[in-house]
């Protein structure tokens, strides 16, 4: 996994740079300089020296590394506009000196300007630049952006360049990864350490491509960190991978019950259950209303169908528990949710399944999660449990609004599994899996092709298929997400993003471990 740090302990780090390690701020800001020059050359292969850079500089540190990579551009041949917010009477410290150095080297660049911004008509001389570098805000940017920051911002936005931020995207809190207006960048060079907050929220929206830079002090100082969030990757997913034994059976190779589907929404219980069996279950039974049981039966080929007596309703209730115990008994995992619907006696099913088996691994989705709402989850043993909702669902969960859950995401995540010892998927863009020990795992892996109705219940469904087999959550709920993600990213390079369906993902479950495993050994 990639450790993802605070802005605590990235500003800390600069602290540790100049007071132990005795470095000057100027030489970190000249290290970032260079690094900055590199990572934008690198990833932006048609750069080239017949059109300017343009670099929009604030007033701080940031723009002090803004002031530096101006100078870098222009010693390497680069024609370079850089736009100040302020003045060498306004500027201190490192920034300044910097500020200084290149309005002097200027006098030997005739092409290239410093100029001082006054209004937005300055913006329009950033006209024709190949790249728009932001270095206007740094870490501290914190609520609501005061003038002119947010005009500067929009209009940046709308400049057509390859865009460039300078450690974060302006405008972006990243203590929690919001902001109403935010850069868009192309290129985010996020320097010392990889930042939580440009992996989620509006950072994920806003960063484009997130790189490390350098300030040249090294990995080993943060490596002594304690460290609450990661960043997934292809060694994470492998480890959740079910293996099985040579003299595996179909019932020692994972036994799923999906209890799932009702007359409203029978299609969801069928996505789960054909993608618990392509992920690695040996045996998967789907538990179903007798009623509509002839859907199922003309869907589902591998999937072992248990029509229940709903006595013509469509939908579970508690009286269908007795006939549903034997296979519950039976079963490694359970999958319980994908369209169940949310009637009031569907949902007190649920909840008596999740009180009477609390030993039993259970995939909580879509409509059971709400048998825990109203503050039931803080009086039931969730230990073995798996809650996927989505953010809407998550926050009724909760109690609160999504507006609410978004403005502080990895908080909520984090106290309700410490608070429950449950383990939540959190599925979004990105998703983000929290564990019982306050950890945060975002998913490194998925697109907008996910956006669609379906792809949660195969989720839910991958999620059964690996822990069934495994007997074990965390690794397997980390690699069920890597993988659906992966699926995702694989089908868009055949297909737009806006004709991947739920059953795309499902026929491309193989594909998808099968790229893993063959990425990593």
């Amino acid at each position: 996994m990639i450790p993802l740090f605070s802005v605590s302990q990235v500003r800390a780090a600069d602290e540790f740079a100049i007071n132990t390690l005795g470095l000057s701020g100027t030489v970190l800001m000249e290290n970032a300089a260079r690094s900055l020059y590199e990572e934008i050359l690198q990833n932006f292969e048609s750069i080239n020296k017949f059109l300017p850079v343009g670099i929009v500089c604030g007033k701080g540190n940031n723009g002090g590394d803004g002031f530096a990579l101006a100078r870098q551009f222009l010693i390497n041949g680069y024609n370079v506009i850089t736009i100040s917010l302020a003045d060498n009477t306004k500027l201190e410290g490192d920034a300044l000196i910097n500020f200084n150095v290149l309005k002097k080297l200027l006098n030997y660049y005739k092409e290239s300007k410093l100029i001082k911004y006054s209004s937005l008509r300055d913006l329009k001389k950033l006209d024709g630049c190949q790249v728009i570098v932001d270095a206007l805000l740094g870490t501290g940017t914190m609520g609501q952006l005061k003038p002119p920051y947010a005009s500067i911002i929009e209009k940046m936005n709308e400049l057509k360049a390859y865009k460039v931020a300078v450690d974060i995207p302006s405008g972006l809190d990243l203590n929690n990864s919001t902001g109403q207006i935010v850069f868009q960048a192309d290129l985010t060079v996020s320097l010392a350490e990889f930042k939580t907050g440009l992996f989620y929220g509006k950072g994920y929206k806003c960063s484009g491509k997130v790189v490390k830079g350098s300030i040249g002090i090294g990995g080993e100082y943060f490596n002594q960190l304690e460290i609450q969030n990661y960043l997934s990757e292809p060694e994470d997913a492998l480890n959740g991978v079910p293996v099985r034994d040579k003299d595996a059976h179909k019932y020692s190779a994972g036994k799923v019950l999906v209890i799932a589907g009702s007359g409203k929404m029978p299609g969801a219980a069928l996505l789960a259950a054909n993608s618990t069996i392509n992920s690695g279950a040996g045996a998967v039974v789907l538990a179903f209303p007798e009623t509509i049981k002839h859907i199922a039966y003309q869907k589902l080929n591998e999937v072992i169908v248990l029509a229940y007596n709903d006595e013509g309703r469509e939908y579970l209730t508690s009286a269908n528990l007795e006939e549903l115990s034997e296979k519950i008994e039976w079963a490694d995992a359970l999958v319980i949710g994908p369209g169940l619907s949310k009637n009031p006696e569907t949902l007190q099913t649920c909840l008596q399944i999740i009180k009477k088996y609390k030993n039993k691994k259970i995939i909580l989705d879509a409509d059971a999660i709400q048998c825990l709402s109203g503050g039931l989850f803080k009086k039931v043993a969730l230990n073995n449990v798996i809650f996927t909702p989505h953010h809407g669902e998550f926050a009724g969960l909760l109690g609160i609004t999504t507006e609410e859950l978004q403005e502080d995401i990895l908080n909520y995540g984090k106290d309700f599994c410490k608070k429950t010892n449950a383990h939540l998927v959190l599925k979004g863009a990105p998703t983000i899996t929290f564990t019982p020990a306050g950890e945060a795992l975002i998913n490194s892996t998925g697109n907008a092709s996910l956006a669609k109705f379906g792809s949660g219940d195969v989720l839910s469904g991958m999620i059964g298929g690996f822990v069934g087999a495994n007997k074990e959550i965390e690794n397997s709920v980390i690699s069920a997400v890597y993988i659906h993600g992966l699926i995702s990213d694989l089908l868009i390079e055949q297909k737009s993003e806006l004709s991947v369906s739920a059953s795309d993902l499902i026929q491309n479950i193989t594909n998808g471990i099968k790229f893993v495993s063959n990425s990593i050994i």
